[in-house]
């Protein structure tokens, strides 16, 4: 017999009755009834329950056993009673008569219960990261971003992608977030960084001819944590391909990714990649106030200025004599009644703005359609009737407005609409809806300073190549895409510049020169002189996309080991002070904290 087990604790049936059998696993729980013990005996993969009465020499060392003990039993397979069957488990028809018990590792007492669903500080889950990760949520979490990963893996050699690992010490590069840096002991006063992405070496491996590369890249970024989002490190499903446009890269990975909703989706709808819309970047934060659009509500907003301009109410008429000004409407189907109204209103206030204007629609004393609320009575009927006609509202719906710059209140709008989508009923809960963001603007322009520089990536091909370059910036589109799903950011990619003169170019209409290029991209650059072929690719999100299909709302459920809201490993005290000898190995000195 082996040492610890001849079956795990998910595989006895009643075909198995009579046998005798060795299990090991934790204590799930343990259960006294009326002098016989029974005891859950629970690992990876299920649960088996085991018993024992006081006519057993293993009675005594049974008592003894808690929660969470790692034990080994042998025993004799007894079919249930009818009536105790347990139709939940795979082992439900059998129980295990225990013969013998080992102890394999005893457990103190528990600072958090593995059995059962309680709720447990963050503190405390993290401190005690691996009696979490026993929990059943945080097994089947764990355990489908396992079964993610390798689909992803499969699907990506099925299209004749070759994975390929790429530095994870290497030299700095700025990737829109800050880098870890690692000091180097052979060339002191000289650090290495952790990569942000792979994105200049698997940029170097389409250059160095292999035309189809992935990877499941782990990458390394210093930013303020949020909940879809780790302070640290992350893993991306990274690919590159040689010889693409734009729809060649979208053909590549929207199947891949919605055949992984499919497969781990649970049975919620996932739109076909043919039906994924492709939005510019200005129309999404036109009609949604984001660039990462949750299509599962039908809500979109419209511009109403000219509804507004020279009107009665005054605060948005004078608002539009303004440069860049203009008034959004945001459409609320079924919102049509005045307690819901009010409840918007305080939500645009406790978003720091004074509030937010509202017309809703009902019937009339005569039996007419009539427009209700303050904006209503102040810009008139006959305006207040061609915002409606123009939104397609009718009785029983509601609009509300906001004005100003764009920028100022766009955030807020996009939020408005996500409430109003989810008060109202009208989001589809049932659906992955998947959409892809494009026509990003390579530069914009800094209000206080009048500069121009990079809004979006800067290694992305302008739209219209060199000839764009020499017009307006501003007006310079880049293939540069992001794919949103139910309101989160999942992919990331570009085609890619792979023209000196051009990147060269871009890089000088934002200030920086061509010497400066050279010194913090030279590998790249250098390479790009040698025959590069036109390329592109992208990025999506494992950790993000694993969130969504286990339906958290926190990244850190479906990290195994995540650091906590401010960046530190409860568990292993990182970071921590560094010893005097390796500081002086690396010829470094700690300055202390400003007070």
């Amino acid at each position: 017999m082996h040492a610890y087990r001849t079956h795990t604790c998910a595989q006895l049936t009643k075909a198995n009755v009579g046998e005798t059998v060795r299990l090991s696993g934790w204590v799930h729980r343990v259960r006294d009834h009326g002098g016989i013990l029974f005891i859950d005996l629970r690992d990876t993969y299920g649960v088996t329950q085991v018993l024992c009465d006081p006519d057993s020499a293993a009675f005594a060392a049974v008592e003894k056993v808690r929660s969470e003990w790692c034990i080994r039993i042998d025993g004799e397979v007894k079919a249930r009673d009818p009536e105790l069957v347990n139709p939940k488990l795979p082992t439900g028809e059998i129980e295990v008569f225990i013969r013998d018990i080992e102890v394999l590792g005893e457990a103190k007492e528990l600072p958090l219960m593995v059995f059962g669903d309680q709720e447990y500080p963050e503190e405390t889950r993290l401190r005690y990261r691996y009696l979490d990760l026993r929990r059943e949520a945080m097994q089947s979490n764990m355990k489908l971003r396992s079964d993610v990963v390798a689909s992803m893996r499969k699907r990506m050699w099925d299209q004749n992608f070759r994975e390929f690992q790429t530095p994870i010490i290497t030299a700095s590069s700025p990737e829109g977030a800050r880098d870890f840096l690692v000091p180097s002991r052979l060339h002191p006063g000289k650090f290495y960084a952790l990569p942000q992405a792979p994105q200049q070496f698997k940029q170097l491996i389409m250059v160095s001819g292999y035309d189809r590369y992935f990877q499941i890249a782990p990458c390394f970024r210093d930013e303020d944590p949020r909940a879809d989002r780790s302070p640290t490190d992350f893993y991306q499903l990274d690919l590159e391909m040689s010889f693409v446009t734009q729809q060649d890269v979208f053909d590549t990975i929207a199947p891949v990714l919605a055949g992984v909703f499919e497969e781990f989706g649970g049975g919620k709808k996932v739109d076909a990649p043919s039906e994924w819309p492709q939005i510019s970047y200005r129309d999404s934060a036109l009609w949604y106030g984001t660039d990462k659009p949750d299509l599962r509500n039908p809500i979109k907003m419209q511009v109403v200025s000219e509804h507004f301009a020279g009107s009665g109410f005054a605060i948005f008429a004078k608002l539009l004599e303004q440069d860049g000004t203009e008034i959004r409407a945001i459409p609320a189907p079924t919102g049509g009644s005045r307690k819901f109204c009010d409840r918007m209103n305080a939500f645009a206030q406790k978003e720091g703005l004074p509030g937010m204007g509202y017309i809703f629609w009902r019937d009339g004393e005569n039996g007419e359609m009539e427009a209700a609320g303050p904006l209503a009575k102040n810009i008139g009927p006959e305006r207040t009737e061609a915002i409606r006609q123009q939104l397609g509202l009718g009785v029983g719906d509601a609009a509300f407005f906001l004005g100003g710059k764009p920028a100022a209140f766009e955030k807020v709008a996009g939020k408005a609409r996500t409430v109003i989508g989810d008060e109202l009923g009208l989001t589809e809960t049932d659906r992955f809806a998947f959409a892809w963001i494009v026509d990003f603007p390579i530069y914009a322009r800094d209000e206080e300073t009048g500069k121009i520089d990079f809004e979006h990536n800067p290694f992305s091909m302008p739209q219209g190549g060199m000839d764009a370059l020499l017009g307006d910036p501003l007006s310079v589109k880049g293939f540069q895409y992001d794919l949103a799903c139910n309101g989160y950011e999942l992919v990331s990619g570009a085609i890619r510049n792979h023209k000196p003169e051009i990147m060269f170019k871009a890089f000088e209409i934002a200030g920086y020169g061509k010497e400066e290029v050279e010194k913090r991209f030279g590998g790249m650059v250098n390479a790009f002189q040698y025959g590069a072929p036109p390329h592109g690719g992208c990025a999506a999100g494992i950790d993000r996309i694993v969130m969504l299909l286990a339906d958290e709302q926190n990244i850190r459920e479906v990290i195994m080991f995540p650091m906590n809201q401010r960046a530190e490993d409860l568990m292993m005290g990182a970071p921590s002070e560094p010893m005097n000898e390796q500081l002086r190995e690396l010829r470094l000195r700690v300055l202390p904290p400003e007070a």
